[in-house]
């Protein structure tokens, strides 16, 4: 081994050839790199005069053995070597190589430091970055900031010292590479300072920022994209940062961003960058967004920007200011209030959708399209004012606003599927005329327009055909299908694309109807279930997997049968194919499948939790970038991720996954980016959830390693694998409660200590989901993840009963009430953002639709902890009852009527145990039997009846007898919603079930048998026939089925009940006739007990 063959190695790595590079690497590796000798050759390489490619990846590979050999060093030899490359780094004319020459001092300098070696080394630089010569300053402070990289903490003590220093340097008057690297180093220092504890170096840091934004300010002005790009940078790392850093100075920089993102006459580099550090701090800041009531302005300003799309004919991926402007009101509609975004946006788009600018009109619709998914429910309140804007735009003279609004229709439909649906006779034939004149002109300079406005259909279609009742989507299948499936062989993949989405989703809205176009549907998209020759192919194969899933959930069982087979074999294939989209798209046909047939799914079982298995055991680690001869001049260069430095290798280097900065894997824990096996594993967990659930039984000799391999997955770093695994681990609980009660298990009981034991395998199972829930739920900080929790727990509880709450003789219904409380409160990890100030609260008062989500799912587990507990949880109620009562105040409609509702549960389930709180609950009711929400007023009558049936303090109940009825007599009419009316039918049968004699029957009754039978809200049955047999006093030889019947028996029965039996006969046939769900199985008994007996006597 000697330098000129090390030199002759490295040339050959930088050649465009692949062999070439891949025999060089192996070389390297084993007969170089081992030793000690390679540092010391790649370090005279680093000093001497070659050429500068061989230096630049001299010290990439100098920078790797650092860590590996520098211990080895004879020390004797150490400070010649640090003093000859530190001045060899000073010299170095080139700029990038001089960084690299930075980097290796570094290295050697944190290895040095931390045993008290090279201590001059921090005073040198620092003298030099006073020095009167720039580059003595650019290089000293450069050489900081990379010793600040990878040795933070080391300066923590002189912190302020050094900022003080950075104080004069960030304002050199001579070289904007001073300033720029200054920066770069406050921004690494900070992210080593406990604020906390040294607020010297707080203030410093603050006083440094408007500095910073002066040097960013002046490069975007000069046009020096380079330096402009590094402080923006230097800014996403600071928002990311602690937040005390940038509070004093947050609305200012807002202000200053969002100037420099609507100024048209800076780059549009610069310009996006603006938007993305705006979006950054809307997604991590975002309740001091809203605490400052910044979301408004933000939302009118990225509006302004959306006009400046073009024709959108370059890639899809390329950054500009308006897309990134569209991206960042999808973030602001998901991050704050409908009032700070989705309310100024639809007063400010009136003028864009009837501008007489094409481009303002397609930018209002295309505005609007991305606030949806983040604010669906207030949205849909806005609906019938969207709609004739959505409808004139889908007839608009402009072909690309016609594609907006096509766009539009899709993204409304997404996310308000069933509300979109009821108005399918106005918006079909709209989608269906745009795709036949868009076909009728595809040839002539318009054509690539009209082919997007087909696609653009076919998508619109997609989405909305999905909300539609299956008798209306039938009703559109031979115009759909026909046109629509012509384009399979259509030469542009998209719109190909986009015909299949679209004939799958007709087929899952359709069903039955689809089967006459089944046939000849499954020849055409066959031939794309094995192909694979390209990425396209494979592409075009994922989107045909997903279409297919849909057919098969329409057709059923028996008609998919011959396709079976083969299409799983295809799935299996496409698992080695390297595609990520088809392995997920396999993985969901497998899910739609095992749905279709249930436990005969068995035979594929094996093969199916095998993939789904081994997805979820692939490694993660691999973080560094392997590079071949197609790019090669990035070789040692770093990239950015989310924060994070990723190194650039050369390919094959087996050496690769050696961190730089001593194996600390740890810095990685924060990442928020996902790999793509990670996503992966997020399809692959809940698809297994879906499997077992389906397949039941069948599934149970997979069900041990199933739950060994998940389990782990509950602490994954990505939030979509952990809430997915701790989802799945909680549905296999369900099904294994199921199949027990299916063998012969009590059905559960509510109450503690516990009246029905579980299964020991459920016993254990349930201690591992809960004992992992509650590690993840008190500190998770993902909103989604916290509402998953919420959800999984409240479905389980509600399914399987209090079993979950014990852990061996302890239970953990304390632990549960503290995170469900801290959730109620705002005070969770997934609510906080710590730089809010005390002075912004009352803005934070309101809640985004997601941040409501994770209350809303909350109060699900209160109802079904109170569910579970029984009468036991009136002690519980106490604890929640004051949060509760809150949300039911609300000035917003949503939350008032979550909480009236979670009340209403509440009292149902404690049953007698809410009698001390009778006078509380019942002023609160009352008062909001008079809401104007209809929703809100229908979940306080609902709670009103359950309160005069559950509680025994009859004094209260029936002072209030009178104005409940009072309140009630005009609900009790058509002319009000479906579920107020089914409710307030509950209401009054429960009240003449508790005190019969309290109310008016002859008054009464004639309107109660008007609303039947029930439209929405089936559950209200029961009350009402219970009520309705008990005045019929029907005696016990109607009883059919021997059920055992708790009502009272009076031969009389009630005289009004007796002169209404006409009606009532003629109202019985309805409630027993479809839809079959209108009845739970006692309840369609005593329904048929009654029609029995009223035959009898009509006899």
């Amino acid at each position: 081994m000697d330098e000129e063959q090390l030199v002759q190695l490295l040339e050959s790595l930088l050649q465009p050839d692949t062999e070439r590079v891949k025999l060089a690497t192996a070389t390297l590796n084993k007969d170089f790199y081992t030793s000690p000798n390679a540092l010391a050759y790649l370090i005279r390489i680093l000093t001497s005069d070659r050429k500068d490619e061989v230096k630049q990846l001299a010290a990439v590979e100098c920078r790797k053995l650092v860590y590996k050999h520098w211990a080895a060093v004879p020390a004797e030899q150490k400070p010649q070597i640090r003093n000859h490359l530190l001045e060899s780094t000073f010299k170095e004319d080139s700029t990038y190589i001089r960084h690299s020459y930075a980097r290796v001092v570094s290295a050697i300098a944190q290895l040095d430091l931390q045993d008290g070696e090279w201590t001059d080394l921090p005073r040198v630089l620092q003298g030099a970055a006073t020095s009167e010569a720039a580059r003595q300053r650019e290089v000293a402070i450069y050489i900081l900031f990379t010793l600040l990289e990878v040795a933070t903490d080391m300066f923590a003590d002189n912190a302020s010292d050094m900022l003080t220093l950075f104080a004069r340097t960030i304002q050199d008057p001579e070289s904007v590479e001073v300033r720029i690297n200054t920066m770069l180093a406050i921004s690494q220092l900070s992210l080593g300072i406990d604020t906390d504890e040294d607020p010297k170096s707080l203030q410093l840091l603050q006083q440094a920022v408007p500095s910073m934004v002066a040097v960013l300010k002046k490069s975007v002005e000069d046009g020096d994209e380079d330096h402009a790009m590094q402080a923006f940078e230097v800014f996403q790392t600071l928002v990311a940062g602690n937040p005390a850093l940038l509070n004093p100075h947050f609305r200012d920089l807002v202000s200053f961003m969002l100037e420099l993102s609507t100024n048209t006459g800076i780059s549009e580099d610069s310009r996006v960058q603006s938007l993305s550090f705006l979006m950054q701090c809307v997604k991590l800041r975002r309740l001091k967004v809203q605490g400052l009531r910044l979301g408004e302005e933000i939302t009118i300003r990225a509006l302004q920007i959306v006009p400046e799309l073009g024709d959108l004919t370059g890639d899809e991926e390329d950054l500009t200011p308006a897309r990134s402007a569209l991206g960042l009101l999808d973030i602001l509609a998901s991050s704050l209030p409908p009032s700070q975004v989705v309310v100024p946006l639809l007063k400010a788009i009136g003028p864009y959708v009837s501008s007489q600018e094409p481009d303002k009109r397609r930018a209002g619709i295309l505005a609007l399209g991305m606030c949806v998914e983040g604010a669906p429910d207030f949205v849909s309140t806005q609906l019938k004012e969207i709609l004739p804007m959505v409808l004139h735009l889908l007839n608009d003279e402009d072909a690309m606003v016609r594609s907006a609004a096509l766009n539009g229709v899709a993204r409304l439909a997404d996310d308000l599927a069933e509300d979109m649906g009821k108005e399918h006779a106005r918006l079909l034939p709209a989608l269906i005329q745009n795709f036949d004149v868009a076909m009728s002109q595809l040839q002539g300079p318009g054509g690539k327009t009209n082919l997007d406005i087909v696609r653009q259909s076919c998508n619109a279609v997609d989405s909305l055909i999905e909300g539609l009742a299956k008798e209306d989507a039938a009703k559109y299948v031979p115009e759909l299908v026909p046109r629509i499936s012509r384009l399979f062989e259509h030469e542009e993949f998209k719109v190909k694309a986009a015909a299949i989405g679209a004939v799958g989703a007709i087929a899952g809205a359709s069903e039955e109807a689809f089967l006459p176009y089944y046939e000849q549907t499954m020849a055409a998209l066959g031939k794309n279930v094995n192909i694979k020759d390209s990425q396209e192919d494979l592409d075009l194969r994922a989107i045909t997997c997903d279409s297919i899933g849909k057919i098969a959930a329409a057709v059923g069982a028996r008609p998919f049968q011959p396709y079976v087979q083969g299409l799983l074999v295809a799935s299996e294939e496409a698992l080695n194919l390297d595609h990520p989209r088809l392995k997920e798209t396999s993985y969901i046909l497998w899910s739609t499948v095992a749905k279709v047939y249930g436990e005969d799914f068995e035979p594929y079982l094996p093969g199916v939790v095998k993939g789904l298995i081994e997805s979820l055991k692939q490694e993660e680690d691999e973080l560094d970038v392997e590079l071949g001869a197609e790019a090669q001049d990035l070789l040692g260069s770093e990239v950015t991720i989310a924060g994070k430095k990723v190194k650039v290798t050369a390919a094959g280097d087996e050496d690769a996954d050696e961190d730089i900065n001593g194996n600390d894997d740890d810095d990685w824990d924060d990442l928020e980016t996902a790999t793509a096996v990670a996503m992966e594993k997020e399809i692959a967990v809940e698809v297994i959830g879906d499997v077992l659930t389906s397949t039941k039984s069948k599934f149970l000799p997979f069900l041990e390693s199933t739950i060994e391999t998940v389990l782990p997955l509950m602490e994954h770093s990505y939030e979509g694998v952990r809430k997915t695994s701790i989802t799945t681990l909680w549905r296999a609980y369900t099904m294994l409660w199921e199949l027990a009660e299916q063998s012969g298990m009590e059905k559960w009981k509510p109450g503690l200590p516990l009246q029905v034991q579980p299964t020991t395998d459920l016993t254990k199972l349930g201690t591992l989901a809960m004992t992992g829930t509650l590690a993840v739920w008190q500190d998770e900080e993902d909103r989604g993840t916290v509402t998953d929790i919420n959800r999984s727990l409240a479905t389980t509880l509600k399914l399987c009963g209090p079993a979950i709450l014990m852990n061996g003789n302890e239970t953990v219904v304390a632990q549960i009430k503290n995170q469900v409380y801290a959730v109620l409160t705002k005070v969770h990890p997934c609510q906080q953002d710590p730089g809010v100030e005390d002075d912004t609260a009352d803005a934070l008062e309101e809640s985004s639709e997601y941040d409501w989500l994770v209350i809303e799912t909350a109060m699900e587990v209160v109802t079904c902890l109170a569910a579970a507990l029984g009468e036991s949880f009136a002690q519980g109620w106490k604890e929640f009852e004051k949060s509760i009562l809150k949300y039911a105040s609300s000035q917003d409609s949503t939350e008032r009527s979550c909480a009236v509702g979670t009340i209403a549960e509440c009292i149902g389930n404690m049953g007698s145990a809410v009698t001390p709180h009778t006078v509380g609950l019942m002023k609160v009711l009352m008062h909001r039997m008079g809401d104007e929400d209809p929703e809100t007023k229908s979940n306080a009558v609902y709670g009103i009846g359950l309160l005069c049936e559950k509680s025994e303090n009859d004094k209260e109940i029936l002072s209030n007898y009178g104005l409940i009825l009072g309140k009630l007599e005009p609900l009790l009419h058509g002319s009000q919603a479906a579920r107020l009316l089914d409710n307030s039918a509950g209401c009054v049968s429960r009240m003449i079930s508790k005190h019969k004699d309290n109310v008016p029957l002859q008054e009464v009754l004639p309107g109660l048998l008007d609303l039947l039978p029930l439209r929405e809200d089936f559950e209200e049955n029961e009350p009402i026939f219970k009520m309705i047999v008990q005045l019929c006093k029907i005696p016990h030889s109607y009883n059919l089925l021997n059920v055992r019947l708790t009502e009272s028996i009076d031969q009389s029965g009630d005289v009004t009940m007796r002169q209404l039996s006409p009606q009532l006969m003629s109202v019985l046939p309805k409630v027993l006739g479809p839809p079959q769900e209108q009845l739970d199985d006692e309840t369609r008994q005593r329904v048929l007990e009654l029609a029995k007996f009223l035959q009898s006597q009509a006899g």
